[in-house]
């Protein structure tokens, strides 16, 4: 009988060596190649074309029950689910450590239990006493939660055959499960797997509402196998900064709702606190203008958020190196962006440092901010504030040119409603302005000229 090969898992992105090495080869992190048991190989005579039971097929269009939705408590929470949690569905949640996922979910889970339903929270990573300390501290010890400290799936899955199957049934973390069906450590990829298959099968056969935690790596993926993505319903990632109060609970991938969906939370002595207008958390203390500050009308999912960008020019002496630093926005981004105002506007950014940042530990990926960090930059090289009830928004090319972008008539809604009475962008959006003072442009160099030439 030959002799079966060692396997060599990558425990950061799944892809398998059959040698150990240092470094993985796919994605390039160290020491995380671990050894793992060798697939089980079947000789051709076991296929599995017979000895099957047969499977009924349905028509699209055939009658059967209508899924509800059923309401976390939590309203920010639901607006980033599409409405609330779907029987019988996976959710995947990523964050930092400390960013407030067990927290959150424990919130969740009390007002479910609170408002008649099941709730079902097992920790792997902490003692039952533990988060009973920490429901006292958020004023949930109340909450009708059933609570256990458990990492065997098939003691949980045993346990949860003796009861009615619960509305929500939260797992913290997946990394920390094991399956004794599969060899491995915890953590492994072979035991996410498996443990998440064993979780998610239960879920769909009984209609419970399935929270799993998942840790992330340092870049801010979720760690473990990429299938495990796959396998999901939702995918959710918590973000923030622990210097600042906010929270984003931002949706990665659903199949019962809309992607990019956010909801807002504000970190407080009691828990986790919703932001019904996040608009007015980005933009506090704009009560002076001040020369390189832009108000951007951001769209994430179907939310409009107003973002202050804040631009700072440092002129040096010559022969030093500039430095380029970049907060909340993407730093090639701004090369790009650099490189079009010397190139197509005449202006000299290279021999000056060029900080920018995104106010209130936001993160920008919406195009639309080019024109926003533009008139920020050019505020700031000519030392001339921009108007304090402007916003701008617009797709920057490298012609210079000022093209049009998504979701025009839902920005100028959100800033009128805000008090911002003008705004500028690209031409297209001047149709949706209702009436409001709408400036468009058409090239960079307008926007130059308009703001140079302010007195």
């Amino acid at each position: 009988m030959a002799k079966p090969k060692r396997r060599y898992i990558c425990q950061a992105c799944g892809s398998v060596s059959f040698r150990w090495q240092g470094q993985c080869a796919d994605c390039g992190e160290w020491n995380t190649l671990a050894e793992e048991a060798p697939e089980t190989v079947f000789s051709a005579k076991h296929n599995l074309s017979g000895g099957g039971r047969a499977i009924a097929f349905e028509a699209l269009d055939a009658p059967g029950e209508v899924l509800k939705r059923k309401s976390t408590g939590l309203a920010e929470f639901d607006r980033a689910l599409g409405g609330g949690m779907v029987p019988g569905s996976a959710v995947l949640m990523g964050g930092d450590p400390g960013i407030g996922k067990s927290t959150l979910l424990l919130q969740a889970a009390a007002k479910v239990a609170q408002a008649g339903l099941s709730a079902v929270y097992i920790s792997g990573e902490e003692a039952a006493g533990q988060i009973r300390m920490r429901a006292d501290r958020l004023g949930l010890a109340g909450a009708p939660i059933a609570l256990a400290a458990a990492t065997s799936v098939r003691d949980i899955l045993t346990t949860l055959a003796t009861m009615p199957p619960p509305a929500l049934l939260v797992i913290d973390s997946i990394q920390t499960m094991h399956s004794d069906q599969i060899e491995g450590a915890p953590g492994t990829v072979s035991q996410v797997r498996a443990s998440a298959f064993e979780l998610i099968r239960y879920a769909k056969e009984n209609g419970v509402a399935l929270f799993l935690v998942g840790h992330v790596t340092k870049d801010g993926s979720i760690a473990g196998p990429r299938v495990l993505e796959h396998m999901v319903d939702v995918v959710m990632a918590f973000e923030g900064e622990r210097s600042h109060q906010y929270r984003i609970l931002r949706c990665l991938k659903n199949r019962f709702g809309p992607v990019d969906e956010i909801g807002v939370f504000a970190m407080e002595g009691a828990g986790l606190a919703e932001v019904g207008n996040p608009s007015m958390l980005f933009l506090s203390g704009r009560d002076t203008p001040v020369a390189g500050s832009a108000v951007f009308p951001a769209i994430e999912g179907t939310r409009p958020v107003l973002i202050e960008v804040q631009a700072l020019i440092v002129r040096l002496a010559s022969g030093a190196t500039p430095r380029r630093a970049v907060v909340g926005w993407d730093s090639g981004r701004l090369a790009m962006l650099l490189a079009v105002l010397e190139a197509r506007c005449g202006l000299n950014f290279s021999s000056a440092e060029v900080y920018l940042n995104v106010a209130g530990g936001y993160r920008l990926s919406d195009p639309a901010a080019d024109l926003a960090v533009a008139a920020a930059l050019i505020s700031a090289l000519a030392d001339k504030p921009l108007p304090g009830d402007a916003v701008w928004f617009g797709e920057v090319s490298l012609a210079g040119e000022i093209r049009p972008v998504a979701h025009a008539p839902i920005r100028l809604r959100e800033s009128a409603k805000l008090g911002f009475s003008s705004a500028f962008g690209p031409g297209e959006a001047g149709g949706a302005s209702d009436g409001r003072k709408f400036t468009a442009l058409t090239l960079l160099p307008n926007l130059v000229d308009r703001i140079m030439g302010a007195p």
